[in-house]
C-alpha cells in the first residue's frame, strides 16, 4: 500500500498552519499589517528631532520598539521623556513611569503637559521588578501603553539590593537580567503595539586611551550590556556643549534653560547618524523651544535669505515676509507663516535626505572629538 503524499501548500497555507499551531499569530502577511512594521509614532517635543528619526516622514518615537534616549547627567533625558509622555497621553496611549531614583517632581510632570491623575507612577526597585511587571501589564491590558525607565543606569538586580556593598558580587548581572528580558519582551510589545523608552546614561569609556582625541560614539559607554544595544530600534544621544556656553538665561541672568544636540546613535529607520539642536527650557516654562530649532533647520533653503539683520521668508505664491531673528517667534503665531516653514523643514530635512538631493554632508555631523 503506497502513502498517500501530501498535497503543495501555499505560503497562505503554511502560514495557518504554523499560527494554528503557535496557539497564536506569528507567522504575518508582511505586504499587510504587521507588528515588524512601525505605523504609528509619538512626539518627542522637538518637530526637528520627530524630522530626522525616520527616513522621509516626520516621526518621533516609535510605536511597538524599544528606544533609547541616553545622555550626561543634567542633559535633558527627563525632560525629553516628559514631554514624550505628555504626547502619548494626547493620543490615548497609558503611561507607566518607572523611577529608579525616586526623584520626579509632580509639579515638573504637570507643567510639562502631563495629566498625573491618569499615569501610573511605580518605583524601579529592580531590574527584575521592571521587566516582570511590564510582561504582566502587555498580558493584562489591551490599550496600547507606553513604558518609561528612568533610568536603567539607576536601577539594580536583585542581587545587588540583597547583597553587600562588594562589587564582585555582581559583575555582570544586571547585563545578564536583561538579555533574558529583551529576549521574552521585544516581541510582546511589538504585538501590543506598546512602547518601552529606556533613560540611560553615558558613562565615560575607560578603556580609550586618548579620551581628548575621541569622538563621543568611542569615550562613552550606556550601562545595561550588548543586549539592549541590539534590542533598541532607535539610540537618541544627547551631547553638545557643556558650561555656561549651552545655558539659556532670561533678562535677569537666571539659567532657565539649555542647549542640546541630539545625535542618532542607532537607527533602523535609515537615519543613523544624524543630528539637530534645540534648546530645553526649565525654568518657569517647561519644554522644548521648538521655534529657535526650526529657524536653524530650514537656513538652508533657497527660499528664505538674509540681508544684514533683515531675513526674507518667500512664499509659493510669490509673495515674501521680511522680519528680524529676534521676531521670529511672533511670526511663528501666524498660521501662513507657521505653515510655510513647515513646508519647508519637510523639504529641507525630510524630502532632501529622502531623495538624497543635495550632498550627505548636508545631513551628517562628522563627530569629532571635543572636551567635555
Amino acid at each position: 500500500m503506497k502513502n498517500k503524499k501530501s498535497g503543495k501548500l501555499s505560503i497562505a497555507d503554511m502560514r495557518s498552519l504554523i499560527n494554528k499551531k503557535a496557539g497564536m499569530v506569528v507567522a504575518h502577511d508582511l505586504s499587510s499589517e504587521n507588528p515588524t512594521e512601525v505605523t504609528d509614532w509619538i512626539p518627542t517635543g522637538s518637530t526637528w528631532l520627530n524630522a530626522i528619526i525616520c527616513r522621509g516622514k516626520m516621526a518621533g518615537i516609535p510605536v511597538g520598539k524599544l528606544t533609547e534616549i541616553a545622555g550626561m547627567e543634567a542633559s535633558g533625558k527627563s525632560y525629553m521623556a516628559a514631554q514624550t509622555a505628555a504626547n502619548a497621553q494626547k493620543k490615548g496611549i497609558d503611561v507607566v513611569y518607572f523611577d529608579s531614583e525616586s526623584a520626579i517632581d509632580p509639579s515638573f510632570l504637570t507643567r510639562s503637559g502631563v495629566d498625573i491623575d491618569n499615569i501610573l507612577y511605580l518605583q524601579a526597585m529592580s531590574v527584575e521588578f521592571v521587566l516582570e511587571t511590564i510582561e504582566d501589564l502587555l498580558k493584562s491590558n489591551e490599550n496600547k501603553m507606553l513604558f518609561v525607565w528612568d533610568s536603567l543606569a539607576l536601577t539594580p538586580a536583585v542581587s545587588d539590593v540583597e547583597g553587600t556593598f562588594n562589587p564582585n558580587e555582581s559583575v555582570a548581572v544586571k547585563a545578564r537580567v536583561l538579555a533574558k528580558g529583551m529576549s521574552k519582551l521585544i516581541v510582546a510589545l511589538a504585538n501590543s503595539q506598546s512602547t518601552l523608552l529606556v533613560l540611560n546614561q553615558l558613562k565615560t569609556n575607560l578603556q580609550v586611551q586618548n579620551p581628548k582625541y575621541a569622538t563621543d560614539s568611542e569615550k562613552y559607554v550606556c550601562p545595561g550590556g550588548k543586549s539592549m544595544t541590539y534590542a533598541y530600534s532607535l539610540r537618541i544621544w544627547l551631547t553638545g556643549r557643556r558650561g555656561k556656553s549651552s545655558l539659556i538665561l532670561d533678562d535677569k541672568g537666571y539659567r532657565v534653560g539649555n542647549e542640546l544636540k541630539a545625535r542618532l546613535e542607532k537607527s533602523r529607520f535609515g537615519t543613523a547618524g544624524r543630528t539637530c539642536n534645540f534648546k530645553i527650557m526649565w525654568g518657569e516654562d517647561i519644554g522644548v523651544r521648538d521655534e529657535d530649532s526650526l529657524f536653524e533647520a530650514i537656513q538652508s533653503s533657497d527660499h528664505l535669505g538674509s540681508a544684514g539683520p533683515w531675513w526674507t521668508l518667500k512664499y509659493e505664491d510669490g509673495e515674501a515676509q521680511k522680519f528680524q531673528a529676534s521676531k521670529w517667534g511672533e511670526f511663528m503665531r501666524e498660521k501662513k507663516f507657521n505653515d510655510r516653514v513647515m513646508q519647508l523643514l519637510d523639504e529641507e530635512v525630510v524630502l532632501k535626505f529622502d531623495k538624497r538631493l543635495v550632498e550627505a554632508s548636508n545631513f551628517y555631523e562628522e563627530e569629532e572629538a571635543e572636551e567635555a
